[in-house]
């Protein structure tokens, strides 16, 4: 899971900005991006243009880097296939299956927990892959916390059952509806690492709210990324 530091994009992308989606020089982005393959031994990288939907990619026979369009999950079972996330505020949800080899990363905001995209990629990952739920480890990245996590409009936006996560005012702890819908799938709360570490506060990350706050136009996207190792 990366911060935005340490990498080749300009203001206002500085500078370790993995997306090719917000406008940096894409020419950056690459180099960005070659450097997160390296640092984690990665041979190819498949990502998403994500758009909080709850649609599931199983990448399979992967021989280049990819991106694919319409999609916020991404499962493995390819020796040196990288999954990544982008993210700023959204939660990146990593999942490895040691028994059955296999990976996941979900990209989880707001309508991603409204719709479950956890509990609906623990799903894909038992048909397809025989995965036992409770075998899983977990790591939820930095993402916005219940300081910052404001939704005025949670009536309207959110279902009734994630209402019971509603903290003081109108702030909620996404951080503990994650855990939740883990541990409802079959995950043991004992393998389940969350970062718990906002990123509107922690200005070492990249942040869409912050941004916002500021009144500011564009903002990078930080990147989390899980890869099986080669044999």
């Amino acid at each position: 899971m990366f911060n935005r530091l340490n990498g080749f994009s300009l203001p206002p992308f500085s500078s370790f900005n993995i997306s090719y989606g917000v406008g940096d020089d894409p020419v950056n982005v690459e180099a960005n991006r070659q450097r997160l393959k390296k640092s984690l031994a990665i041979l190819f990288l498949v990502s998403a243009q994500q758009i909080h939907g709850n649609r599931i990619y199983c990448a399979a026979d992967i021989t280049a880097d990819t991106e694919v369009e319409g999609y916020d999950a991404l499962i493995t079972d390819q020796p040196g296939v990288g999954l990544l996330i982008q993210q700023a505020d959204c939660q990146a949800v990593l999942m490895h299956d040691p028994d059955k080899k296999v990976i996941a990363a979900i990209h989880c905001g707001w309508r991603g927990s409204a719709v479950n995209i956890i509990g609906l990629t623990i799903a894909k990952m038992q048909r397809r892959y025989g995965t036992d739920p409770a075998a899983l480890r977990v790591a939820v990245s930095p993402s916005l916390g219940p300081c910052c996590a404001e939704f005025i409009n949670y009536r309207k936006e959110l279902p009734r059952q994630l209402q019971q996560f509603r903290e003081s005012g109108n702030h909620f702890n996404f951080w503990d509806i994650s855990a939740s819908q883990l541990i409802a799938a079959g995950v043991q709360a004992k393998r389940i690492d969350i970062a718990r570490i906002c990123t509107a506060c922690d200005h070492d990350y990249f942040s869409y709210r912050r941004a916002k706050k500021r009144r500011e136009n564009t903002t990078g996207r930080n990147g989390s990324a899980i890869c099986l190792p080669m044999e």
